[in-house]
């Protein structure tokens, strides 16, 4: 089993080096790690080009313009060599066996798409005390109450980020993604329970606060469909 991971990277010289150390540290080591620049004005370009000449399963791409970062993601997982697709954005960082527990659960359940519980550090990598579990599986419908599939801890099949690729628009386009397969493949996502993502809070992000996050739900439910009262 083959997985490539896709980092898309922005202004990302900060966290950048340990989000790449992170995926070097992997215990489990058949993966290959597109990192995807989308024209970054700092100097996150040198770190990445010198952190791939200590391992040659790092490739290197490089937008020509700015894409944000859902059209980066489908970048990068087009040019993917593998059948199976992990992201990792570039100001999170694994914990080393968390490409190995998803695989023996892919082997065990014989899953198609598979995430994990996470634990968070602040924007100076300080891990703060706090976890976030997930079920050992969730459905469509249960998905809709809440998000519990951080993007950065996915592994999923190729083909169906082929199927659905991420749609730009100020929504939570992974959470669109991940409802989208559900739904329309019938499929559960198997959750591993431990917090092999570390996953950094930021005050600035789209979900900052609970109205912005609020309103951004109701836009992934109206772009995957819900009629205006269910939504």
């Amino acid at each position: 089993m083959l997985i490539s991971i896709v980092m898309p990277a922005y202004n990302a010289e900060k966290t950048i080096r340990q989000a790449m150390g992170s995926v070097m540290a992997q215990t489990f080591k058949d993966w290959e790690l597109l990192v995807v620049n989308d024209k970054s004005k700092d100097r996150t370009r040198d770190i990445i080009l010198d952190s791939a000449k200590s391992d040659k399963r790092i490739r290197y791409i490089e937008n020509r313009r700015n894409l944000g970062v859902s059209e980066t993601r489908n970048r990068g997982a087009s040019l993917a060599c593998d059948q199976w697709i992990a992201f990792l954005d570039s100001d999170d960082a694994w914990e080393e066996k968390k490409l190995e527990e998803q695989v023996e659960q892919i082997h065990k359940s014989d899953a198609r798409f598979v995430f994990t519980g996470s634990a968070f550090m602040d924007q100076e990598g300080g891990r703060l005390d706090y976890c976030l579990n997930v079920p050992e599986k969730i459905s469509f419908r249960q998905l809709l109450k809440q998000n519990v599939i951080s993007c950065s801890s996915v592994l999923i099949e190729k083909a169906l980020m082929e199927k659905y690729p991420m749609a730009s628009g100020n929504m939570h386009e992974d959470y669109a993604v991940w409802l989208r397969v559900l739904k329309n493949e019938g499929l559960e996502a198997y959750g591993v329970n431990k917090p092999l993502l570390i996953y950094r809070v930021s005050g600035d992000s789209k979900s900052g606060n609970k109205a912005k996050a609020a309103l951004m739900h109701w836009r992934v439910y109206r772009y995957i469909g819900l009629p205006l009262a269910s939504s």
